[in-house]
């Protein structure tokens, strides 16, 4: 098994080592291994679970949610409740698609028509 120290699986991550603490200590990964001197190792594992929380997160999913999340699969110890969670955010992440398409097809249309205003060709 890889493991990381802090400032690897930082990078790996794309989050701060602040962060990285912070995450843990919420109980969204972890525990996460420490050597005898105390400083924390990350395995692939912790890795690829942070991975997936900066994806949610990316996805629009706030800390209460993940923590929910983890609930969820810390007390069934199954997907139990889960996929509804996730379906859940899933249908508001749809409405909020159609949402930002809608307003892009504003903006498109916008810039066109003062382009054509400034006689600008379009870019």
């Amino acid at each position: 098994m890889t493991t990381y120290a802090p400032a690897e699986a930082s990078e790996r991550t794309g989050l701060t080592l602040d962060t990285l603490r912070y995450y843990e200590r919420l109980g969204l990964f972890g525990p996460v291994r420490r050597t005898t001197a105390g400083r924390r190792v990350y395995s692939d594992h912790d890795v690829a679970w942070v991975g997936l929380l900066v994806c949610l997160r990316n996805a629009g999913l706030g800390i209460s949610d993940l923590q929910r999340l983890m609930g969820r699969l810390r007390d069934s110890g199954s997907s139990t409740g889960v996929v509804e969670l996730l379906e859940e955010h899933r249908s508001r992440l749809h409405g909020e698609i159609a949402k930002m398409s809608v307003a892009l097809d504003v903006l498109d249309g916008k810039i066109a028509h003062y382009r054509e205003a400034a006689g600008q060709s379009k870019k």
